[in-house]
């Protein structure tokens, strides 16, 4: 007697028919499409055992119905986007959302790298001095008048220059006499030279000094030559060049 071999669930017999194995049972085509095909999300019919399942995040298509929600062409072995449910192609996703470079006007690729400034993006390429033309990446930069400078262009073409030392003046100057000085080179000609520490008082900024017969000092240097308690706002004694607290000075 021959042994049957019927489909697992509705006991059909599969002699010379078409079956499919799930778990070591044997289904008709009918009924394993019945209860185990995906239904593709694009034409919402079930995707059947002789057609090829593509699948993305546990959602199913047919081969024929994988393309690109804005221009139809097909994503089979293509690279392609995600968006608010929807698969799109690397073109249409960089056109429809993908950022512009401000200086090419180009679109800004996914996954490629690109300089951003106050709502601005730029190609890593793009984003350039306006004046040397190179490359300013990570470096530090001063934006005018809608465009970007290096620091070293920027200060080349509108800082100030010290008239002592023709460097640019960066970081705060002295204007003397309708002359710009940068404030090492106005200290080092004009400046008093502290009696302490020999090293100009600028006078600038609030800084205090402490002035005596002639003599200069900023108020950190104004101590006692023997025990350094500081004087500033205390009585003194001098001997020679020396300034002394009253308690070190009352032996002379």
């Amino acid at each position: 007697m021959t042994e049957r071999f019927d489909c697992h669930y509705c006991k059909e017999s599969l002699f010379g028919k078409k079956y499919i194995l799930k778990e070591d049972s044997p289904f008709c085509v009918k009924c394993y499409e019945n209860l185990y095909s995906n239904t593709c999300e694009e034409c919402k019919k079930p995707i059947g055992a002789d057609c090829k399942d593509l699948s993305y995040k546990d959602r199913h298509w047919h081969e024929t119905c994988f393309h690109c929600f804005q221009c139809k062409n097909s994503l089979v072995d293509k690279p392609f986007a995600a968006k608010e449910e929807h698969l799109l192609c690397t073109d249409c996703y960089s056109n429809e959302y993908s950022s512009k470079c401000n200086e090419c006007k180009k679109t800004i690729m996914p996954g490629t790298r690109k300089m951003e400034y106050k709502g601005n993006s730029w190609h890593e390429t793009c984003f350039i001095c306006c004046r040397c033309q190179q490359p300013i990446g990570t470096k530090s930069f001063i934006p005018k008048d809608n465009q970007n400078f290096c620091v070293p262009c920027y200060e080349m073409q509108f800082a100030m220059q010290c008239v002592q030392c023709k460097k640019a003046i960066t970081t705060g100057g002295v204007t003397y006499r309708e002359f710009a000085y940068c404030l090492s080179c106005f200290c080092n000609l004009y400046a008093k030279k502290c009696a302490g520490c020999t090293n100009p008082i600028s006078g600038l900024g609030g800084t205090k000094y402490i002035s005596f017969e002639e003599r200069q000092w900023h108020n950190d240097c104004f101590n006692c030559k023997k025990c350094s308690l500081s004087l500033v706002g205390r009585g003194f004694l001098t001997e020679r060049d020396d300034i002394l607290c009253p308690e070190c000075g009352k032996d002379i």
